[in-house]
C-alpha cells in the first residue's frame, strides 16, 4: 500500500543544489531515500564502482523508485554469488580428497 506523501519546505546550500542537479538527482526522492535508511533497523551499505553508481542513480535515484524494489533483486544476486561459492569451496574440498 502506497504512504502517503507531505509537502515540506527546507532549505540546502546552493552548491548543494547544483550539484545534485547536475547529476539530475530528483531531491525528493533523494531525502525519502536517506530518511529511510536513517530510521530502518535493516540498511545495507554498499559500496561500488562508478559505473555501478551511475546505473544505480539512473535506475533508482533518478525515477523515483525505492531501494525496497531493487531487494528481490539483490536477494536473487545474494543467492548467485552463495551457489558461486559453495561451488568453488566444493572444488577446493575435492583438491584435498586427491
Amino acid at each position: 500500500m502506497p504512504k502517503s506523501l507531505m509537502r515540506v519546505s527546507m532549505m540546502i546550500r546552493r552548491d548543494q543544489h547544483d550539484a545534485l542537479q547536475k547529476m539530475g538527482v530528483n531531491i525528493s526522492g533523494y531525502i525519502r531515500d536517506l530518511i529511510d535508511d536513517r530510521i530502518s533497523n535493516n540498511t545495507v551499505i554498499i559500496n561500488v564502482g562508478e559505473d555501478t553508481k551511475k546505473i544505480y542513480d539512473q535506475i533508482i535515484s533518478h525515477s523515483g523508485e525505492h531501494d525496497r524494489e531493487l531487494e528481490p533483486f539483490l536477494r536473487e544476486a545474494l543467492r548467485n554469488m552463495l551457489a558461486e561459492k559453495i561451488k568453488h569451496m566444493q572444488q577446493l574440498q575435492k583438491t584435498f580428497k586427491n
